[in-house]
């Protein structure tokens, strides 16, 4: 399994607009990050989680040939905004299958009505296969099994997911002990870590740090940060031996 960090940003990405903070001015590209999204590769399936506004400008950089499966954590513009932008995807090779809640489902097709329409559909729309996720129960994206683990984004109930021995959860602030038992002999968990202060839907730092010794996996990684976290390679030195602050186009073997 290789995974690759398509972005590594909160919901403005760094640097902010017109912001004059000083990790938005800097000049380490490991400090400049589109929105939060990552690509798995197993074998040769290629799976993706999220598809925020950066979506275009991840898929040109990371080239993928084809995706096999979208997942959607939750409804947030950060996550879904580019929906749009697998067309090319879909002209090339007709099914393009998407793993979503029934609720993102629903804002889906309120955002993006023009795709799901079925009379007089929009000339050029792409067409999707819809698989709706539900909590406890795993489904396959071809012969992949994924378990999608319930976090809590402030009181907002979204879907972070477990393949193999990799977890990829984010935007969370809290989980029930039920969901935690998921997370059992990991060898990579990837967590959100927002800032240093305390934030009312999001991990903090310490937060974030917490709830890896709680998890316990072999290695984890920090993602969906801010430009407040601070310069990549001063919060880098800061973290545990087995703790890896995200950086775009990051990628890992496991």
């Amino acid at each position: 399994m290789k995974i690759t960090f398509l972005g590594t940003g909160t919901s403005q990405g760094i640097p902010v607009i017109g912001s004059k903070h000083p990790v938005c001015l800097s000049d380490n590209s490991k400090d400049k990050r589109l929105r939060s999204s990552v690509l798995i590769e197993i074998n040769d399936n290629i799976l993706i989680i999220d598809c925020g506004p950066d979506f275009r400008q991840q898929m040109l950089r990371a080239n993928p040939k084809h995706i096999d499966g979208l997942l959607f954590t939750h409804e947030h513009s950060d996550h879904t905004a580019g929906l749009d932008d697998v067309r090319p995807f879909y002209f090339k090779q007709g099914v393009f299958s998407i793993y979503t809640s029934q609720r993102v489902l629903s804002s889906l097709q309120q955002r993006f009505a023009y795709i799901f329409e079925t009379e007089n559909k929009y000339p050029g729309a792409p067409t999707l296969t819809i698989n709706t996720i539900e909590n406890n129960i795993d489904f396959y994206v071809k012969d992949i099994k994924i378990t999608p683990i319930e976090v809590m984004h402030g009181q907002l109930p979204i879907f972070g997911f477990r393949i193999q021995n990799f977890a990829y959860l984010t935007d969370v602030k809290t989980m029930h002990t039920s969901e935690v038992k998921k997370l059992k002999k990991l060898d990579v968990l990837v967590v959100n870590a927002l800032r240093k202060e305390e934030h009312h839907s999001h991990f903090s730092l310490q937060e974030a740090l917490d709830f890896i010794q709680l998890v316990n996996p072999k290695k984890a990684y920090l993602t969906h940060v801010s430009h407040l976290l601070g310069f990549h390679e001063e919060v880098q030195k800061s973290l545990p031996k087995n703790v890896f602050l995200t950086y775009d186009m990051l990628s890992i073997t496991l």
